[in-house]
């Protein structure tokens, strides 16, 4: 009976009959350079084509012409609100974010799976509607504008109301970017940092905030970077001044119905490179906080 059962029984020792088989792939994908070669063709049909044909219609330009069309003082100071705004608007999300996401894992409430839903609401809503919605709030004779201004706060149709949409519509990638992480993250550590007498703020600081700062930095370079690029949103409140309230899309959107078509590459072409550095900074902090806290 031993010896049937045995017999029945697939040995640990002997290798399986595959294992040895160079011909036997285990990849659940196809192979390799298939894979590959989609992804690139891919990449460049998407991205870098498109990309391309930005920097080789700026080329039509001569160098004096280009440094003229991108340093324009009105172009310079739709550069000033852009990402100056955009930075500002990211920074509050980042706290903000955090702080939501906190208490959608951490606490129960009533109402709990609409507040959840409610995040979502920017990338489903329309960025006209949003730009309108926020501006009949805080415009003048607005619902809240109203109370606003008599006391000399005015936030449509100025800067102030930039960042107001900016925060709105980068809200979620912020939260839905470190929600998971907090979901994941072991409460075993954070007992035992309890146990040996730390701090709420000690707990927080040394055992929470190490394990989500990569995801932090990156819904904070989502959300910066969905800010730079951002229109709809914006042109219904920001008003659209020149020098004062007017962002650098609108700028582009401006040579365009033109037919500048040389000068509006040339503007886009600078706000690329320039998005694409701080991204970069922000991908390098990234980086060197994932391997300091595997150090760690």
């Amino acid at each position: 009976m031993s010896g049937a059962v045995s017999s029945a029984l697939p040995s640990a020792a002997a290798p399986s009959s595959h294992a040895g088989r160079p011909g036997v792939s285990r990849r659940v994908l196809p192979g390799f350079h298939l894979t590959l070669g989609f992804s690139l063709f891919y990449l460049c049909l998407i991205v870098l084509i498109p990309l391309s044909a930005l920097v080789f219609k700026t080329w039509a330009l001569s160098w004096d012409q280009f440094w003229n069309a991108v340093t324009a003082p009105r172009v310079m100071a739709s550069y000033r609100l852009t990402f100056g705004a955009s930075l500002l608007a990211a920074v509050v999300n980042l706290f903000a974010g955090l702080l939501v996401a906190w208490v959608l894992v951490r606490y129960k409430f009533p109402g709990k799976r609409i507040v959840d839903a409610l995040v979502d609401l920017p990338f489903a809503l329309p960025t006209a509607v949003a730009g309108i919605s926020l501006t009949a709030l805080l415009a003048g004779n607005g619902w809240i504008g109203q109370y606003l201004e008599p006391m000399g706060i005015k936030l449509a149709f100025t800067p102030a109301g930039v960042v107001i949409a900016l925060i709105f519509i980068g809200l979620p990638f912020v939260v839905r970017t470190v929600q998971p992480v907090l979901e994941d993250a072991e409460k075993e550590l954070e007992e035992a940092a309890t146990s040996l007498g730390a701090t709420r703020l000690q707990t927080f600081a040394r055992v929470i905030l190490p394990s989500i700062m990569p995801a932090l930095l990156t819904g904070f370079a989502m959300a910066f970077a969905r800010a730079i690029g951002e229109y709809g949103s914006v042109i219904f409140i920001a008003g659209n001044m020149p020098m004062i309230s007017e962002i650098t899309p609108l700028i582009i959107i401006g040579k365009l119905e033109q037919y500048d078509y040389a000068g509006a590459t040339a503007v886009a072409l600078v706000m690329l490179v320039i998005s694409f550095a701080l991204l970069l900074v922000i991908n390098g902090l990234q980086a060197w906080q994932r391997r300091r806290s595997g150090a760690t």
